[in-house]
C-alpha cells in the first residue's frame, strides 16, 4: 500500500478575499446604503403628516362630540406655546383649564394636544384663525359659529402647520364645519 501524503501549500493556510469579491460587497451595500439614505429623510414629512393627522381628527372629534352630546365644543388653538386644547363651552365664555374635555392620557388629563412633542417632529402651530382669533368653537349641530353661546355662523377659518420639511393648511368651512387640508409647499 502506498501512503497519501499531502503537502500543505502556503496559499492554502493564508486564503482570503480577492479583489472582485471585496469589490462585489463593497457595490451591494452602497445601492443599499443608496436605497435607504432617501427612506430615512422622509422620516420628518411623516412626522408633520401625523400631527396633521392629529388636529383633523380632533377637529372632526370635537364636531362629532358637540353633536352628541347637543353642546357646544371648542378648539384653542395656543400658538405661543404650541398646543391646542378641546373644550366644553359653558355659556358665554371658553376656559382652557376649567373646561377642558377629559383625557386619562392628557397633561392634568385634560384633552390637551402638545406639538412640542418629539413624535410630531417639531411642527409649530404657525397660524391659527376662525373669526379673528384662534378659537374654534361647534354648536350643538356640529357647525362652526363665531362666538361661544351664540348661533352666528361663522365664516370658517384654517390652522396653518409647518415643519422643517413641508407646511400644511387645514381649512374649517362656514357653515358645514367640513375640514379639508392643502400642502403648502
Amino acid at each position: 500500500m502506498r501512503s497519501r501524503h499531502h503537502r500543505i501549500t502556503p496559499w492554502a493556510i493564508l486564503r482570503g478575499y480577492t479583489l472582485v469579491e471585496v469589490l462585489v460587497v463593497v457595490v451591494i451595500l452602497g445601492i443599499a446604503g443608496a436605497m435607504v439614505a432617501p427612506s430615512l429623510s422622509q422620516a420628518g414629512v411623516l412626522r408633520i403628516q401625523s400631527a396633521v393627522r392629529m388636529v383633523v381628527s380632533d377637529i372632526t372629534f370635537a364636531q362629532m362630540d358637540a353633536l352628541g352630546y347637543q353642546e357646544q365644543r371648542a378648539i384653542v388653538f395656543d400658538i405661543d406655546n404650541n398646543q391646542y386644547t378641546l373644550i366644553q363651552v359653558n355659556g358665554n365664555s371658553i376656559d382652557p383649564d376649567d373646561d377642558a374635555l377629559y383625557d386619562i392620557k392628557g397633561p392634568d388629563q385634560r384633552y390637551r394636544i402638545d406639538l412640542n412633542d418629539e413624535r410630531y417632529g417639531g411642527t409649530v402651530i404657525e397660524s391659527a384663525n376662525f373669526d379673528g382669533d384662534g378659537t374654534l368653537i361647534f354648536d350643538e349641530m356640529g357647525g362652526p359659529v363665531s362666538a361661544p353661546g351664540t348661533s352666528n355662523l361663522s365664516d370658517g377659518g384654517a390652522i396653518v402647520l409647518a415643519g422643517p420639511m413641508s407646511r400644511w393648511r387645514v381649512n374649517v368651512a362656514a357653515f358645514t364645519g367640513r375640514v379639508t387640508v392643502t400642502r403648502l409647499d
